[in-house]
């Protein structure tokens, strides 16, 4: 029988026998004790006897001559690893502790680390790696008030990770130019790099660059080492230029030395630019001149105008536009938008309340854009017209936000319970809607299953109760905060780090401080913390309409 065969019928068996056996019910509840050791030796796992002695079978079949029988002893390595990699972290380094056959098993079949990369990292490098000798997707991270692995270590990294696929690296503050040019050379197959807050500069991304031809998405976040101005080296394109898909800059005081590699893409999809200093207008041409075939941009809080926006309307293939804070873009340059992006399907407008893009501008949308399906409106005051318009014309309209606009009242909600037949989600944040709104949209939009409020003080407990009992099926989410200053910018929960960003993995080895750790916070850093978790409704919301996203957790992560 083919390994994969005996795998899919041994599975669900070894899931439970794992989970429900007398030793792994006492290893959870020692599971740090547990974790420590794990995380102190490396792969130095005690020996324990086979759990397969548990008494909670329910059938016969398992009793053999009064002795219950040892199934996991028999099962070849594949099955193994295949079930391996079905368990959450937590369950796979227990069940490492098992015995020394699992703890190599498990080893040898995660091909996800992630490690708290202090300097005393480097001592552990050999063990750590001999161990886990099949990782493709690493992720190093080091605290704030922590000293950073060094050039050393991410060059001992690269020997012993050659097949590395994806790497991000987190606050590595003491690698340079020159161990990212070695870590380059070692591992070419590299298809995502993510580094934020490190301090090596252009020649070190240029020695990805040039290395590294499978490239396919760059995140880069708070580089450091390119703040000269000016003067910095261009970055790119290199030999990755032709396979980049995806890139996104943020929070770069030079981003604009990127320039070359954005316009040497030509097949990139996704163009994200956020908090990046400069005038991006002239950029935004060039890029506009070379690169046709993008589907993705978001720009957020950047000097950009309608000339930008012109620019980006050459890209014929435009799905989706995200215009968060960029007070300069106006009515006209969204018409120039719409006019040419026909197959635009995700809109999102963060007006900032400063009244530059109203009913014409998404008139023009509802017009020319007929495949709309998402549409996110923060501190833009639509009327009914420019509503209804859109109702009538984007008739695959399933998912709305309204959010922090002054004009939005039952009126619109009763245009919106008339015309958006399609409408799936809808979520109003901030707006002077009242119960008489809820009664009306109670008897529309057939398709609704889910409608959240929040800070709208004329809805109470009895409009969203209302509209739950006479629409069974509808999911009603009603918060009655009171109202704060609207800002829920699409990328402050991390629409991106890219995801490679499904940050599927963060473990810790070793005793090491990470940064959500740290004391040394002033009040007002924690005070906008606070803020920044409280203000991001729409952009949670729409994430976990669209996609359902993986959750980090602070253990090992496998695949």
């Amino acid at each position: 029988m083919a390994p994969q065969r005996r795998a899919e019928i041994h599975c669900a068996q070894l899931h439970r026998l794992v989970i429900h056996s007398p030793w792994m019910g006492q290893a959870a509840s020692t599971a740090s004790g547990a974790q420590t050791r794990l995380e102190s030796n490396h792969g130095h796992g005690r020996a324990h006897n086979s759990p397969m002695q548990s008494r909670d079978f329910d059938s016969s079949d398992d009793v053999a001559g009064g002795e219950f029988s040892d199934y996991i002893s028999n099962l070849p390595d594949e099955c193994l690893a295949c079930v391996f990699q079905s368990l959450g972290s937590r369950d796979r380094n227990l069940c490492s502790l098992v015995c020394r056959r699992w703890l190599q098993i498990e080893g040898q079949s995660r091909h996800r680390l992630s490690l708290n990369a202090q300097s005393e990292l480097i001592s552990m490098i050999p063990s750590l790696f001999s161990r886990f000798d099949a990782v493709t997707k690493l992720a190093l991270k080091c605290g704030r008030s922590s000293v950073s692995i060094g050039d050393d270590a991410l060059v001992l990294i690269s020997y012993r990770c050659q097949k590395l696929t994806r790497l991000k690296l987190r606050a590595c503050r003491e690698l340079t130019d020159t161990g990212m040019a070695s870590f380059a050379k070692t591992c070419k197959n590299l298809k995502k790099l993510s580094c934020g807050s490190c301090t090596f500069g252009a020649k070190g991304m240029n020695a990805v660059l040039d290395n590294c031809s499978s490239l396919e998405e760059l995140s880069v976040k708070r580089l450091r080492g390119i703040t000269d101005g000016a003067a910095s080296e261009p970055i790119g394109p290199g030999v990755a230029a032709s396979s980049l898909k995806v890139i996104c800059l943020k929070e770069l005081y030079n981003g604009q030395c990127f320039g070359p590699l954005i316009t040497g893409a030509k097949n990139l999809r996704t163009l994200k630019l956020f908090r990046c200093y400069g005038d991006w207008d002239k950029l935004l041409e060039a890029i506009a001149d070379h690169v046709t075939g993008l589907v993705e941009v978001h720009l957020e809080r950047l000097q950009v105008s309608d000339v930008g926006l012109a620019a980006i309307s050459n890209c014929l293939s435009l799905e989706i536009l995200h215009l968060v804070k960029t007070p300069e873009c106006t009515n006209l340059g969204l018409k120039t938008v719409a006019e040419n992006c026909k197959l635009l399907r995700k809109l999102h407008i963060d007006g900032w309340k400063t009244n530059m893009i109203s009913d014409d501008g998404l008139i023009a949308v509802a017009k020319h854009c007929p495949n709309l399906q998402e549409l996110v409106l923060i501190g833009v005051n639509p009327t009914r017209v420019g509503l209804e318009n859109l109702a009538t014309n984007c008739l695959n309209l399933e998912r709305l936000a309204l959010c922090g606009s002054e004009t939005v009242g039952d009126e619109e909600i009763s245009c919106i319970a008339a015309k958006c037949i399609a409408l799936k989600k809808l979520c109003i944040k901030s707006c002077p809607v009242s119960n008489h709104g809820m009664e009306v949209l109670a008897s529309g939009c057939p398709n609704l299953v889910k409608v959240k409020l929040k800070k709208c003080r004329a809805v109470t407990s009895v409009g969203a109760d209302w509209l739950r009992a006479s629409r069974g099926s509808l999911a009603v989410i009603l918060d009655t905060t009171e109202p704060e200053n609207v800002d829920a910018s699409a990328s402050e929960n991390g629409v991106q780090e890219i995801p490679m960003e499904n940050p599927q993995v963060v473990a810790q080895v070793g005793n090491g401080d990470v940064a959500s750790r740290s004391t040394g916070r002033s009040t007002l850093f924690k005070a906008r913390l606070g803020l920044t978790a409280g203000r991001n409704l729409v952009a949670c919301t729409f994430r976990k309409w669209s996609s359902s996203g993986g959750s980090s957790r602070n253990s090992y992560r496998g695949d």
